[in-house]
C-alpha cells in the first residue's frame, strides 16, 4: 500500500497523467467533431468545444496543423478502401477518375479542416509538420496497373501533374474563384485528372 501511495504522489504519474491524457483526448475529439460537422476549425473553436482554454490547447499542440494532422490520423480510408469500386479495373484512366472524385468529395465534406490545414502550412510551412498525403496514396494506387509498364520518368511526371489537380487547392479554385457548385467542382477535377492521364498514356508514333 505504501508503495502505491508513493507512486501516486510522484509528478507525472497516477491521476495527473490520466488527467493529461483525458485533456489531450478531449482536444482531439473536439477537433474531429468540428471536422465531421464541416465547420471552420480554429484553435479557439476547438478549445471551446473541448471545454479547455486556448492556452491549454496550445500546450498540447503547438499549432493547428499538428492538431489537425493527429486528429485526421486513422479517420480516412486507405487508398485500397477508397478505390474499392474500381479494384478489378485495370484502366488507369478510370481508376484516376475514381481517385479524383474521392479526393474532391472528401475535401468538400471536410472543408473546414482542409482550409485550415492549407492556411497553416502555406503561411508558415517551416513551423508545421507535413500535410497528410492523402492525394499521393490515391494517385499511386490508381496508377498501380501501369507502374511496371510506363517509363519511370513519365510515370513520375504524371504523378506530379496529377497531384496538382487531385487536390484541395484545385477544388477550392473551382468553388471559390470560379464559383462552381460542388458537383461542378468535382466534375472539373475529374475531367482535368483524366485528361492528364490520357495524354500521358497516349502512344507515341
Amino acid at each position: 500500500m505504501q508503495q502505491r501511495s508513493d507512486q501516486a504522489s510522484q509528478p507525472g504519474t497516477g491521476g495527473r497523467a490520466n488527467q493529461r491524457l483525458r485533456t489531450r483526448t478531449a482536444i482531439l475529439r473536439a477537433a474531429s467533431e468540428l471536422m465531421r460537422d464541416g465547420r471552420d476549425v480554429t484553435m479557439p473553436e476547438v478549445a471551446r468545444a473541448a471545454l479547455v482554454s486556448e492556452a491549454t490547447a496550445y500546450r498540447y499542440f503547438p499549432n493547428l496543423a499538428s492538431l489537425l494532422r493527429e486528429a485526421m490520423a486513422g479517420q480516412w480510408p486507405t487508398p485500397a478502401e477508397a478505390l474499392a469500386r474500381v479494384a478489378d479495373v485495370t484502366d488507369p484512366v478510370e481508376r484516376v477518375a475514381a481517385a479524383a472524385e474521392h479526393l474532391a468529395r472528401t475535401v468538400l465534406v471536410n472543408q473546414g479542416a482542409a482550409r485550415a490545414m492549407i492556411a497553416a502550412t502555406v503561411t508558415r510551412p517551416e513551423d508545421v509538420p507535413a500535410r497528410p498525403a492523402l492525394r499521393l496514396g490515391l494517385i499511386d494506387h490508381a496508377l498501380a496497373p501501369v507502374a511496371d509498364t510506363l517509363d519511370a520518368a513519365a510515370l513520375e511526371q504524371l504523378k506530379r501533374s496529377l497531384s496538382v489537380v487531385i487536390s484541395a487547392e484545385a477544388v477550392f479554385t473551382l468553388t471559390d474563384l470560379l464559383r462552381l457548385d460542388a458537383q461542378e467542382a468535382v466534375a472539373g477535377v475529374v475531367r482535368a485528372a483524366t485528361a492528364l492521364t490520357r495524354e500521358a498514356l497516349r502512344p507515341t508514333s
